[in-house]
């Protein structure tokens, strides 16, 4: 935590060698995009994309997992992605799952979750297509098959949210599904033409 708040102290003097930037920002955003990924410590947006300050309007959940579109029950994440589009106007979604996903893991694998039960709650309500031991590769510690079908599940729920489903019929947003590893860097993105994950 000292390196941490060492870095927090002096921020505010790198800050002031880019001043001009800094005093864009205090005027508004503009994102470029919405990304929505894992809570996962390993997984930086901005290292990952090299963004800048107001390049991403960034969503995180545990398991990167876009909840169904319920309007009688807010919610965060339904709030955060109602925002990103409606009234920050971005053009771009990503939905991006990793490898080495716990919560994923924990899906696929059938653990024992009643020991953090608000997770365990947000995980099965959420993600059943993967609950109780799914096949593919729930043994390996990278998941990647397993994380590539939960992604593309998250993006189908995102079409069904009503401001996602306008944007995309009108052409004014575009809805990408990434996947990373985070041991090797690597992102792919899934080709609908192909059906496969490729390189970007």
């Amino acid at each position: 935590m000292q390196q941490l708040t060492a870095h927090a102290r002096s921020f505010e003097n790198r800050c002031a060698e880019r001043g001009e930037e800094f005093r864009r920002l205090g005027a508004g955003q503009s994102p470029q995009a919405l990304f929505v990924t894992c809570s996962d410590s390993r997984v930086v947006p901005a290292l990952i994309t090299g963004a800048a300050p107001g390049d991403l309007f960034e969503l995180r959940t545990a398991g990167n997992i876009v909840p169904e579109y319920r309007p009688e029950r807010p919610a965060g994440e339904a709030a955060t992605i109602e925002y990103a589009v409606q009234v920050l106007g971005v053009e771009h979604i990503v939905v991006c799952g990793h490898s080495h996903c716990g919560a994923v893991g924990a899906l696929v694998r059938g653990e024992d979750l009643t020991g953090v039960p608000a997770v365990r709650g947000w995980l099965e309500s959420a993600a059943p297509e993967l609950s109780g031991g799914a096949e593919g590769d729930g043994g390996t510690p990278e998941l990647a098959d397993a994380v590539q079908r939960h992604a593309l599940a998250q993006a189908e729920r995102l079409r069904s949210y009503p401001c996602v489903a306008e944007g995309l019929a009108a052409g004014r947003l575009s809805l990408d599904v990434w996947f990373y590893e985070v041991h090797t860097g690597a992102v792919r993105r899934h080709r609908s033409e192909t059906g496969r994950f490729e390189s970007l």
